[in-house]
């Protein structure tokens, strides 16, 4: 549905918009309190941000946006990349109410190489642009702690906050600590160690954490070999210490692929609120880093700028020389330097669809996280995603589904089943056999138990649902409807289809249907309620199916009545147990003149 909007300071917005150039740049939208509300990037400045005023909207809160602009600002810059970046670094500086939110990841340890003489390398959750070198964000505590022991242990970095310069080791300004003295530290501050050789052991760390570590391992064999041919045993042994430390490190990364050298991996899994950006970065086939980034949608945003604005957010917080990006989507290509690569087959799309399980597993284990914590609150938010879904005047609490159910128009039956704040609740279901239609019509037989079901809730006086779906397209919603017409309830109670090959919505006088996001979590409940509805249905259609087919023999035999055969075959289990009876045990059962029928009719 298209949304109206207006805007009393138009024609001030139509004045600026008419002096933007056609050039890339930023735009930011600003309120009557001079606060930016939103911030976007553009191809072309003038043509995108008149879009905003020159058509209406499908998405609501676009329509509320535009509503509330009072000023706007731009800024024009050489490429559409700058653009992506600019917009980006705007977006999570001014946090605008209109922009989707990128999620904090201070929570995150990250790997610093200190920007100092003779360099510290530590764990930190603050990244500070002081020309210092930063890896990570890593998601798991352990390697973080794995990597900082293996390069305690083999490089000897110093721990110590000392000022290093050349002048405060010449001068002795510094003593020698008790690391030094058991061998944790080579004492750069006491000049036991030259800043060269201190350097060198920083560029293989450097190495190692840029996932280089083949070229590293590589490096130390041949120092290993050249130690052990001057017979310089000691030093040998040292280094090929750190050799296998290396190994070992190596060998505990997942190997995906080895045929597949440098790249990065981007995938995206979406709910209702937020996406999930994984990321897995992939040197010599073996996956080396990984981090999944959380996204707050804001204006209905598509999964391509999604997945856009996470490529740049990660991008700018991890180190990666690869030139191939693989994806899961067509995404446009505002990078120079890259290409993106959607694989179709092969090792590549395996590692795709690697990097999508990740992101399907974090999205199941926030979710599973949020209603844990608040069991609550999640209810009421899918509760509130499905008002606003279907244009509700009330919250859904109450929702009821029906299903019709027959063989060739044979045992007709009907299920009604029953969600409260959005669960099943299944001492509500209700089974129907279909009393007054014949053979296979199910509008008609939709119309009779719609008419039975809340014929009886207005006599008995009780509540009834604020919202029911019928299984089927437009011609079950048109028997359901009629049903409330003739209860009086028309317009009381909303009422929807579904249609099950495209998933339609369809409303009742609507002849066209309401497709909703397929990962919506208003769809996901609706398909739950169909289904469960369709399991209900079927089982009793079956039972009923089974018993008329176990009871037809007995039920054909003149004079034997519903009783005689229950305790027939409550007696003998089985009507192939029945005929193999004896007259004497027939009797014995339900009496002679009874048993007397049975056994001539089986045994004629």
């Amino acid at each position: 549905m298209k949304i109206k909007t207006v805007n009393k300071n138009i024609d001030y917005l139509k004045s600026i918009i008419s002096v933007l150039p056609n050039k890339p740049g930023i735009y930011q939208f600003l309120d009557n309190t001079d606060k930016i509300i939103y911030i976007g990037k553009a191809k072309d400045l003038k043509k995108r941000v008149s879009s905003y005023f020159s058509k209406q909207h499908d998405y609501r809160k676009t329509a509320l946006l535009v509503r509330n602009i009072i000023d706007i600002k731009t800024m024009v810059v050489e490429t559409e990349q700058d653009a992506l970046l600019l917009e980006n670094n705007l977006i999570k500086k001014y946090q605008p109410r209109y922009n989707i939110k990128l999620k904090d990841d201070k929570s995150y340890p990250w790997i610093c190489i200190k920007n100092e003489p003779f360099p510290r390398v530590f764990k930190t959750r603050n990244v500070i642009r002081d020309g210092s070198k930063y890896f990570g964000p890593y998601t798991s505590i352990y390697t973080v702690r794995t990597l900082l022991e293996l390069f305690k242990s083999e490089y000897k970095l110093r721990t110590c906050n000392y000022l290093l310069t050349n002048e405060n080791i010449k001068n002795k300004k510094y003593k020698v600590c008790l690391e030094y003295h058991i061998g944790n530290c080579t004492g750069p501050c006491g000049g036991f160690i030259s800043r060269e050789e201190y350097d060198e052991g920083i560029s293989s760390i450097s190495d190692i954490l840029k996932g280089n570590i083949s070229g590293v391992i590589d490096q130390l064999e041949v120092t290993m070999k050249k130690m052990a041919h001057t017979l310089n045993f000691e030093e040998a042994h040292k280094i090929k210490e750190k050799y296998n430390s290396l190994k070992k490190y190596q060998s505990s990364s997942t190997i995906v692929s080895p045929t597949i050298t440098d790249v990065d991996v981007f995938s995206i899994e979406e709910n209702e609120n937020f996406a999930f950006i994984n990321y897995l970065k992939i040197i010599k086939g073996a996956v080396i880093q990984t981090f999944t980034l959380e996204i707050k949608k804001s204006l209905n945003e598509s999964p391509e700028e999604l997945l856009l604005a996470g490529i740049v957010d990660i991008g700018q917080k991890i180190f990666s020389n690869a030139k191939d990006i693989l994806v899961p989507i067509k995404i446009n290509n505002f990078f120079k330097d890259l290409k993106f690569i959607v694989p179709q087959r092969g090792e590549k799309k395996k590692l795709l669809e690697f990097s999508q399980r990740n992101a399907k597993y974090f999205r199941l284990e926030k979710e599973k996280q949020s209603f844990l914590i608040n069991p609550k609150i999640s209810e009421e938010r899918i509760l509130e995603t499905i008002k606003k879904n279907l244009q509700l005047t009330e919250f859904p609490r109450h929702i009821e589904c029906f299903d019709n159910s027959n063989l060739q128009g044979a045992n007709p039956v009907a299920a009604c089943v029953v969600f409260k704040n959005a669960k099943p609740l299944k001492s509500e279901y209700r089974h129907y056999n279909i009393k007054t239609v014949h053979g296979a019509n199910d509008f008609a037989s939709m119309e009779e138990v719609v008419y039975r079901r809340y014929g009886r809730l207005l006599n008995e006086k009780k509540n009834l649902p604020h919202l029911v779906i019928v299984d089927g397209g437009k011609g079950q919603l048109s028997s359901a409807v009629a049903a409330l017409e003739k209860l009086n309830l028309r317009g009381k109670i909303t009422v929807i289809g579904i249609a099950k090959r495209l998933e339609e919505i369809y409303f009742p006088d609507d002849s066209v249907p309401l497709y909703i996001n397929k990962n919506s979590e208003t769809l996901k409940i609706i398909q739950q309620l169909r289904d469960e509805a369709h399991r209900f249905g079927i089982e009793f259609h079956r039972r009923k199916r089974t018993k008329s087919l176990i009871t037809s023999e007995l039920d054909s035999i003149k004079g034997i009545g519903e009783k005689s055969v229950q305790k027939l075959l409550m007696d003998f289990k089985s009507v192939k147990n029945v005929k193999s009876q004896s007259y004497d045990s027939l009797t014995n059962s339900i009496g002679k003149s009874k048993a007397t029928l049975v056994y001539k009719s089986f045994q004629s």
